[in-house]
């Protein structure tokens, strides 16, 4: 199970640090976050494999980390200069295991 949190509004410009806590072990696993837009389909957002290398979608890439922290079973996702257009529900998965959702709000 993992629960995300951290999701709120903000301004554009600002910064929001979304995290996701995991029940079990998160060490081995591939894991990120992704974001789903009303009426579209979940898009990934950033990726952690277990080898450590860090994938991002090229809208978020220098603007957006992913970090995990295997000693708190935590998966944090650090957003700077966030804009209108990051404006979503995030889901954090670890494995298979899905989150329920968290909303970003950016306003202009």
């Amino acid at each position: 199970q993992v629960v995300e949190s951290g999701g709120g509004s903000v301004q554009a410009g600002g910064s929001l640090r979304l995290s996701c806590a995991a029940s079990e072990t998160i060490s081995g696993y591939d894991m990120g976050w992704y974001r789903q837009y009303p009426g579209s389909q979940r898009e990934m957002v950033a990726h952690l494999i277990s080898t450590g290398t860090k994938y991002y979608a090229d809208s978020v890439r220098g603007r957006f980390t992913i970090a995990a922290d295997n000693a708190k079973n935590t998966l944090d996702l650090q957003m700077n200069n966030l804009k209108v257009e990051d404006t979503a529900v995030y889901y954090c998965v670890v494995g298979w295991s899905w989150g329920q959702g968290t909303q970003v709000t950016v306003s202009s």
